[in-house]
C-alpha cells in the first residue's frame, strides 16, 4: 500500500499574527509557530517552572548590562517559524526589542527545559535552531536529569553535542565566564 501525501497549507509569521489580531489565536493559547504549523506547546508543569524561574533568576543575576534575559518570548527565525524557547539570552539592544521580535543574529543562547517534551524539543525545535545559525542551546531535560549542549550550528544541526549531568558546569559560548553548576540548573 502506498503512502498518501496531504498538500498543507504553512503560515508565515506575519500569518500567524494577523490570526493573533484577529481573535482566531488569543493570548492564552499556548502555541508556536514551527516551519509553518501552528503547534500546541506542551502544558508548564511545576519542575518546569521552577526550572525556569531558577535559570531566570541565576542568569540575570550572572548578565546583567551584557545580555537581555528572554523569558518564553518568541524569537523570529525566517518566514515560517518562530518559536517560543523557555530562555534565551539577547544581545543587548536600546529598545529592549520593542521594535521587533529578536532573530537569530540577536541570540546568545536559547535554553528549553522539558520534562515531558524532551524529545520535540531535541527532534524539532534544536534542529530548527541549528538550521537558522542559533550559537548554541541548552536542553534541560529534567526526566532525564541531564543538560544537552549543543554547539557549532550547520544547516544539517549542530556539530557538537554535549551531555553533562551533576557535578559538571556549564559555560556559554558567547559568554564563556557565565559558569553554572549543572546541579543549580537542575535544582
Amino acid at each position: 500500500m502506498r503512502e498518501v501525501q496531504l498538500a498543507k497549507r504553512l503560515f508565515t509569521v506575519a500569518e500567524y499574527h494577523k490570526m493573533a489580531e484577529a481573535g482566531i489565536l488569543s493570548e492564552d493559547d499556548r502555541v508556536e509557530l514551527l516551519e509553518g504549523e501552528v503547534v500546541t506547546m506542551s502544558p508548564i508543569g511545576s519542575r518546569d517552572a521552577a526550572c525556569v524561574m531558577r535559570l531566570t533568576e541565576l542568569l540575570s543575576e550572572r548578565v546583567v548590562g551584557r545580555a537581555h534575559v528572554n523569558v518564553q518570548n518568541p524569537i523570529r527565525l525566517g518566514e515560517h517559524s518562530e518559536p517560543q524557547p523557555d530562555l534565551a539570552l539577547l544581545r543587548r539592544r536600546r529598545d529592549f526589542y520593542a521594535s521587533s521580535h529578536p532573530g537569530p543574529e540577536d541570540v546568545l543562547l536559547v535554553i528549553e527545559v522539558a520534562e515531558t517534551s524532551a524529545a520535540v524539543d531535541r527532534e524539532v525545535k534544536v534542529p530548527l535552531y541549528a538550521r537558522f545559525g542559533v550559537p548554541e542551546v541548552w536542553l534541560v531535560d529534567l526526566a532525564g536529569d541531564q543538560v544537552e549542549v549543543f554547539r557549532e550550528p550547520s544547516a544539517q544541526g549542530y556539530r557538537e553535542v554535549r551531555v553533562l549531568r551533576r557535578g559538571e558546569s556549564l559555560a556559554a559560548v558567547l559568554l564563556p565566564d557565565l559558569l553554572l553548576p549543572v546541579d543549580a540548573v537542575l535544582g
